[in-house]
Order: C-alpha cells, then structure tokens, then sequence
C-alpha cells in the first residue's frame, strides 16, 4: 500500500513508500483510510523530539488522526462490522493515518460522528480527545469557571472554546484580528487580539489556562490565573508525570522536572500551579464526543484539504503556519484539492 513513512529522525526524514499491509491482531479493526488529519504532534515525532520516550522502530507510517471505513475485524472485536464509518486517534507506536490502511486496536476506535463527513471526522480525534482530557479530566472544569485558550483559531483552540462553553465556562480566547470573528461565533465571550494588545495586561482570575504557544506566552499566562489556578502547556516544557504516562524509566522522569524546572518554581512563587499535557488514545471518550458533534454542540473547523499524494505539502503548509483557522486535512479521494 501506498504510506508516508519516517525513514530518519529529522525535517527531510519522510517520504512516498510502498510498505505492506498492516497486520491484524485479534483486537483489531483494520480501516481502509477516507482521510487524515496534520497535527503539529506530527512535526515533532519526526523529528524525534519523543525519541527518548516513545520507541518507534524506523521506518514507521506517520499520522496521528484517522477516518475511513472498516474492511476487517479481528476475532476478539465486537461492536464493529466491515462497513461501519469510523474516526481514531490511533495510540501511541501504532500511529500511520497517513496510508491507504491502518490496523487499530479496537479500545482506540469510535463510530464517525454522523453529521460530519470522513474529511471532517478526520479533523476531529487529537483535538478533541485533548481538549475532553484537560477540560473534564485534568481541570475539571465547572459552570461559572473562567477559562483562557491561547490561539482559539487553532485546531486544537476552536475545539476547546466550544467544550468549554458546553461545560459552562466563561471562555477568553487569544487570536488576531482575522479570526476574531470566527473565535466569537465558536462561543468565545471574550477576545483579546494579540496583535493589538497584550493579554496578560487585561484578563486576570482565570482558573485555567491553555497554553499552546509556550515561552514568555506560558510566563504570562501564569500572571492572570487566580490563587490556586492551573497552567496547561501542550507544548512544554514537560515535567515528570509526562515520563511517569508513557512508562519511561524515573531518570527520564527527572530530566523532564529539570527543564520544567523555571517555571514550576515561577509557578509556586505565583501561588498557582503548572502541567504539561500529552494526550492519551481513547475510543469511550470519542464517543462521548461524537455525541456532542451529533448534537451540534461541537463542529470541526478545517482551513483547507489536500489530496493524499500531497501530504508532505500538506505537512509543510502547517509546520510553515500559513494555516489560517482550524485543521488541514489530506484526503483519499484523488480529485479533492
């Protein structure tokens, strides 16, 4: 079959390959690819920047979001059948969306939303399993709360604006003046334009930030949470339980609190706390998201589809940040530009 594989670790490390189908296992389900979603996650493990801590044995297929049909179930799978529509973020060591087939361990795996389309469902899994897991699971987010998301136009911003809201929090967002349009019509109840004014000079009491740009933006973002208020990064730098997750030996573990070190402590002197996020697979959440994109209470934003021959364009157009709003897609279907 026809994939994009990471042949080396580095920018010019991934190129067109014939590789083989994937195996089967018993607890799998085998999806003949409709699309795939670009991550940034994408960027960084080829470039190695997990090498350390996420063991793939080159070359491997790359792609970490998945839609498409199920042509094949293992013999321990039930709940799927070939025909069922699906979307995935597949875990971590058994990525490869970026193929004409990928083997998925059914726990990974959910039903297509059913209003969205195999392009849009495509944009969907990393975003949203993120946005569930650090709104609900790790900041337990409640009505009244008030919540920051830097680059609300982003892929992963314009998802949790809309979660957020549906959880009841009070939803300040980060864009520029392109997209503050969009940001608002998402559910954003305040908009600060970085490109005019600084942030931090405006927005204070927040219990939750999400960072996603990092550097003196994560600082910042530190000085407008109240007492006791939690600083998310999805972009670093990381800390010990990121290790402690992916299973890494406690050396590793760490490493990571030492390069976390500055700002754990600017953190603590500031009374509030931080964490750095790496998202986990998980099909029973996808469902309960799928849920609330059948409703319309949640909806992709997808700035542009390429087709599947031109996912290194595809990669290049997102790692270069001419993306305007939302994700890029890359689609089997050939015509589709």
């Amino acid at each position: 079959m026809k994939a994009f594989v990471v042949e080396k670790y580095g920018k010019d490390g991934v190129r067109a390959a014939e590789v083989p189908e994937p195996t089967v296992g018993d607890r799998d389900v085998l999806v003949k690819v409709s699309a795939a979603g670009i991550n940034p996650l994408d960027k960084m493990v080829r470039n190695g920047e997990f090498k350390q801590l996420l063991k793939y044995k080159l070359p491997f297929v790359l792609g970490h979001d998945v839609a498409g049909v199920v042509t094949r179930v293992g013999s321990a799978v039930r709940g799927f059948e070939v025909g069922d529509e699906v979307y995935a973020r597949p875990r971590d060591l058994r990525v490869g969306g970026f193929a004409e087939f990928i083997a998925i361990d059914v726990d990974d795996v959910a039903p297509k939303p059913a209003p969205l389309s195999l392009e849009e469902a495509a944009a969907v899994p990393l975003v949203a399993l993120a946005a569930w897991q650090v709104l609900v699971e790790r900041a337990h987010v409640k009505p009244g709360q008030k919540v920051l998301v830097h680059a609300g136009a982003g892929g992963l911003g314009s998802t949790v604006i809309q979660l957020a809201k549906h959880l009841g929090a009070t939803v300040a967002t980060t864009t520029n003046t392109e997209t503050e349009e969009l940001v608002r019509n998402l559910g954003a109840d305040l908009v600060v334009d970085y490109t005019k004014e600084d942030f931090s000079k405006v927005l204070s009491g927040y219990d939750l930030v999400l960072d996603s740009v990092g550097g003196a933006n994560l600082e910042k973002s530190l000085t407008v949470l109240r007492p006791g208020g939690l600083a998310i990064s999805v972009v670093g730098p990381p800390d010990a339980a990121f290790a402690k997750q992916l299973g890494a030996p406690a050396f590793l573990g760490l490493v990571m609190n030492t390069l976390s070190r500055k700002i754990r402590k600017r953190a603590k002197t500031l009374g509030v706390r931080y964490e750095f996020f790496f998202m986990e697979a998980n099909g029973a959440q996808l469902r309960k998201l799928g849920a609330l994109y059948d409703s319309g209470k949640l909806r992709p934003v997808i700035d542009s589809t390429f087709p599947f021959d031109r996912t290194l364009e595809a990669m290049a157009y997102v790692e270069q940040g001419r993306t305007k709003a939302g994700k890029v897609v890359v689609s089997m279907v050939p015509d589709n530009d």
